[in-house]
């Protein structure tokens, strides 16, 4: 008897480790691995229990032809079938699972996936889909014999694509979607007004469109670029009509994605003031959309000044009568209960200057600028709600200091300065969207600053992934969840949106979605790496950034010291000084080394496995000097 439990045992045991590894991002809340698996073939079938799970069933038979090869029919069944793959809404609903949680079961006898309502369905189906090979065409495939049960810490679990600054069309807006989606992110902030270009149609006000959507074409460096000619022609842009609007969000909502629009005012406004210049103080009609050229002065105590007002008229009545058919417009095409009304970084120079801010300051004895701005966003905010929404916005929306300028606790702040002004938010009674500038600004450079495109600060994977959304001593209930935000200054195509979000998005869906206790960035390792296997199989222009060199120094009595490191645990680093390629026969660094006089130049690469990981970094001797300075 007892050599038969143990052969039974061996024999599972051998079986288990047989199977793929179970690597899912995000993380579930709870994975069991079971002895065999279920094997796809052609004949396999995909049975649903309610018709309003079809399209989920058809998602689901279209993202495994990727990795198996096989097209699975599909077909309404009142309970699960064996050898099939089954979408089951639980009759009595599982209190635990909430709207998006999910049970997933793989066994010899077929697949389950049940949940309360068909959003857990759809997050069950991205997990099983994971659960296939990433290898192309692999029919015949076994999905490995698991137990999951799963739901999301948070509610709010966001990414913002900014179409502003770079216009991109609605075909790469959707494949932007299907992208989130497959990592259970569930809110999609679309920042579609800024500066430089207006990109949403507004029937009542064409201008919006015909002006504030094109700007004169620029290449190079954001902030950099030459100002428009005089009567040089406005080329680039575009803008999506409210049909393309429906047609995105219906996409969305069909992937449990909710769209949140942002229109940014009152600053960030020099394409509706482009269009309408009369909604400013200066008035100025010769503002043109900016083409990223440098319009503002920086300060080192994160100050500035506008040289170009891009403002809105918080003491013109006209400009409210303005935004409400801008925010009545966008109300009527976006059925979530919040619309973004940005609020940040708004220059209050012209509003001290300007009679009528003056006059509207004294009547309402407001003692500073940032009254006036909680007067705007207050009205801003009776127009959302006229329209049966709630405004959110940036951390300034909350910054006046005048209780009558102030508003509703109805509102939500997005805390994009830093984890500080969340903090601020929620002791005063505000809900809370933490999407801090450190943590989740994924326009920010990944690796080196040698190896990337130049921007003013960096954000490695490890510190997206170590993000915690919920500081210490404060109620955790008022914390929405979590947002990264892709700015697109920098970015010139949809193949480099991706390559800055993913993987930072990966990291932060597990930071979003799995309990704090299941999270370790030496567990995300393995996962992150199959992850990029299956983007590879997609076409996904991920990045491999993690796996570079990372070079520090100091600079002591004058001994320069190098500090060689990789995010990637286990990663072999070589080096060079002798002006030699580096590679395995090189030096491998174990320790610091001391820099030896002289015109030398370091050359660094990563491998791991034996292979080459991680690309070279090459720096001179004096850029070496000046890090130890940094």
């Amino acid at each position: 008897m007892r050599l038969s439990l143990f052969i039974c045992l061996f024999l599972l045991a051998t079986v288990s480790l047989a199977q793929s590894p179970i690597h899912l991002i995000p993380q579930p809340v709870s994975v069991v691995p079971q002895a065999v698996g279920f094997t796809l073939t052609k004949t396999t079938a995909i049975v649903y229990s309610s018709p309003e799970l079809a399209t989920i069933a058809a998602g689901l038979s279209e993202q495994l032809t990727r990795p198996t090869g096989l097209t699975l029919a599909h077909r309404l069944a009142k309970s699960p079938a064996a050898t099939a793959i089954s979408l089951e809404l639980i009759p009595t609903p599982d209190a635990r699972l909430g709207r998006e949680g999910y049970r997933l079961s793989s066994s010899a006898k077929g697949i389950t996936i049940s949940a309360n309502n068909k959003a857990g369905i759809f997050y069950g189906v991205q997990s099983l889909v994971q659960l296939a090979s990433p290898a192309m065409g692999k029919a015949n495939q076994t999905i490995p014999g698991v137990q999951v049960v799963d739901y999301p810490r948070f509610a709010w679990r966001g990414v913002m694509f900014d179409v502003s600054r770079t216009f991109f069309p609605k075909s790469e807006v959707l494949r932007y979607i299907d992208e989130l989606a497959q990592l259970k992110i569930n809110t999609f902030h679309w920042h579609l007004a800024d500066d430089n270009g207006w990109r949403i149609e507004i029937k009542s006000l064409p201008r919006l469109t015909s002006v504030g959507a094109w700007r004169v074409p620029r290449d190079g460096h954001f902030g950099e670029r030459p100002d428009p000619k005089p009567g040089e022609p406005a080329t680039y842009g575009g803008f999506y009509t409210q049909d393309d609007i429906r047609e995105v969000v219906g996409y969305a909502q069909a992937r449990n994605i909710t769209i949140v629009p942002e229109i940014d005012v009152p600053g960030h406004s020099m394409a509706a003031l482009a269009a309408y210049p009369n909604l400013s103080c200066s008035k100025d009609t010769s503002v043109r959309v900016n083409p990223g050229t440098q319009f503002s002065e920086w300060y080192a105590d994160g100050t500035f000044k506008m040289l170009i007002d891009n403002t809105l008229n918080p003491a013109d009545e006209n400009v409210y009568v303005f935004l409400d058919k801008v925010f009545g417009e966008v109300a009527s095409l976006f059925p979530g209960q919040y619309i973004h009304a940005g609020g940040d970084e708004c220059y209050k120079g012209y509003w001290e200057k300007d009679p009528g801010c003056q006059a509207l300051m004294k009547a309402n004895n407001f003692g500073h600028m940032e009254d006036l701005q909680g007067y705007f966003m207050k009205r801003v905010e009776k127009i959302i709600q006229s329209k049966g929404k709630k405004l959110i916005g940036w951390d300034e929306i909350i910054e006046s200091h005048d209780p009558n300028a102030q508003l509703s606790k109805d509102a939500a702040v997005m805390s994009w300065h830093g984890v500080k002004q969340g903090i601020d938010a929620a002791k005063m009674g505000y809900k809370v969207v933490m999407t801090p500038a450190p943590f989740t600004y994924i326009d920010y450079m990944q690796s080196d600053p040698t190896l990337e495109p130049r921007i003013y600060a960096s954000l490695r994977l490890k510190t997206c992934y170590e993000f915690e959304p919920v500081p210490d001593g404060i109620d955790s209930t008022l914390i929405l969840g979590g947002q990264g935000n892709l700015w697109s200054e920098q970015l010139s195509t949809f193949a480099h949106a991706e390559y800055m979000s993913f993987p930072r998005v990966w990291a932060l869906s597990e930071t979003f979605w799995t309990p704090k206790s299941r999270r370790s960035w030496a567990g995300f390792i393995p996962r992150l790496e199959t992850q990029m296997r299956r983007a590879e199989a997609a076409g996904i222009n991920y990045a491999r950034a993690a796996y570079d060199p990372i070079v520090s120094t100091t600079n002591a009595d004058g001994k320069l010291t190098l500090m060689l490191d990789c995010e990637i645990p286990d990663s072999e680093i070589y080096y060079s000084l002798d002006d030699t390629m580096p590679g395995r026969y090189s030096l491998r660094y174990t320790q610091p080394v001391l820099i030896p006089d002289g015109n030398v130049t370091l050359r660094t690469i990563t491998y791991r496995n034996g292979q080459p990981s991680g690309r070279q970094i090459t720096l001179k001797r004096d850029e070496l000097v000046k890090r130890a300075k940094k």
